[in-house]
C-alpha cells in the first residue's frame, strides 16, 4: 500500500479499536439510557436533542428515527430536534444569545415527563451545557452523549442523568460511537416497546 492507503486503512483500524473499547465500556450505560427512555416514552413524554454541528445532525437522525421508524414499521414516537428550526435559532441567537438557542426551547416545550438527549463531543458546548442546565430547572432527565473527559457536562449531571462517554480524544471517533449508539438506542427502544427479536 502507499502512503495514502495506509492511511486510509489507520481511520478504519482506529476506528474499530475505538468501538471495540466502547462496546467493553459502555453497553450497561447504553442499556440504562435505553430503559430510561423507553420508561419516558411509556409515560407520555417526549425526547427532545440538542448538539453542534456534527452533534446537531446525530441530534436529527435520532429524531428522525423515532418520529419516522429505526428498522421496523411502528407508529411514530414522539422526539423533536432542538436544532432544526433556523427562525427560531435565528431569533434566539439575535435577540439573545447562541448560548440560549437551545435552553429557551426546552424552557418553551420541556415537560417534566420528558428527557434531554444532549450531544457534544468535548462535553464544553455552551449552549448545550445551558439546555441541560434548563432541562434541570424543569425537572426533565438527561441523556449526554460526550467524549474526552467528559468536559464540564460530565460535572454538572445529576444523579438521575446518564453520561454514555466515548472512549477518545479524537473527534471523528467520537462521533462514530455516537452514532451506533444513538442506533443501539433505537433498537431498543423498538425491540422494548414493540417486541421482536
Amino acid at each position: 500500500m502507499d502512503k495514502e492507503q495506509i492511511r486510509i486503512s489507520n481511520h478504519f483500524r482506529d476506528s474499530i479499536e475505538t468501538k471495540k473499547r466502547a462496546q467493553a465500556d459502555l453497553v450497561t450505560m447504553i442499556q440504562n439510557a435505553g430503559d430510561l427512555m423507553v420508561n419516558i416514552l411509556l409515560n407520555e413524554g417526549k425526547i427532545l436533542s440538542c448538539g453542534n454541528g456534527g452533534s446537531a445532525a446525530d441530534a436529527q437522525h435520532f429524531s428522525a428515527e423515532l418520529l419516522n421508524r429505526f428498522e421496523k414499521e411502528r407508529p411514530g414516537l414522539p422526539a423533536v430536534a432542538l436544532t432544526t428550526d433556523s427562525s427560531t435559532l435565528t431569533a434566539i441567537a439575535n435577540d439573545y444569545s447562541f448560548k440560549q438557542v437551545f435552553s429557551k426551547q426546552v424552557r418553551a416545550i420541556g415537560r417534566s415527563n420528558d428527557l434531554l438527549l444532549a450531544i457534544s463531543t468535548s462535553g464544553n458546548s455552551d449552549n448545550v451545557i445551558e439546555a441541560i442546565n434548563a432541562a434541570h430547572d424543569r425537572n426533565i432527565s438527561v441523556i449526554a452523549l460526550t467524549g474526552k473527559d467528559g468536559g464540564a457536562i460530565a460535572k454538572i449531571l445529576n444523579q438521575k442523568d446518564i453520561e454514555i462517554r466515548a472512549p477518545s480524544e479524537r473527534t471523528a471517533r467520537i462521533q462514530e460511537v455516537h452514532l451506533v449508539v444513538i442506533h443501539c438506542l433505537c433498537d431498543f427502544i423498538d425491540t422494548k416497546l414493540f417486541g421482536g427479536d
